[in-house]
């Protein structure tokens, strides 16, 4: 099933080039939060069904549980990749995290981050934004 007639997508449609690229940023950005000492946990976590939301890294962090969205752009026009994780994509985060803490007995202190992976550095924000 396609865009309905008349319709336009304002985001190409994801090619295989698209999806290496993406897996290629998460596994920097990875390799960049191992190195600074959290731990793995879960990666690509979905909740079941449609609408509702990935995460794409789980990390820990001493005893807080970090949920990352990795971003990654080509170039850093118009904010860069952090600035593309609004409103919307932060509810769904947060819908796939209380869905992720469900599975837990005593659920840990959390927190937002986001990891913006651009072609010369890595941009870790803690607490980017929170489930308020």
């Amino acid at each position: 099933m396609g865009t309905p007639r008349g319709w336009t997508r304002n985001t190409p449609a994801p090619t295989s080039g698209n999806k290496a690229a993406g897996d290629a940023a998460e596994d920097r950005a990875l390799r960049h939060l191992l190195e600074a000492g959290l731990r793995l946990v879960a990666r690509n976590y979905r909740t079941p069904g449609r609408g509702g939301g990935e995460i794409d890294l789980v990390m820990r962090d001493g005893a807080t549980l970090v949920f990352v969205e990795v971003r990654r752009r080509s170039r850093s026009d118009f904010g860069g990749a952090a600035a593309s994780v609004g409103f919307i994509k932060q509810r769904r985060i947060i819908f796939a995290a209380r869905h992720f803490l469900l599975r837990l007995a005593a659920p840990p202190p959390c927190r937002f981050d986001v990891v913006a992976v651009e072609p010369d550095q890595v941009h870790w924000l803690r607490a980017a934004f929170e489930a308020g």
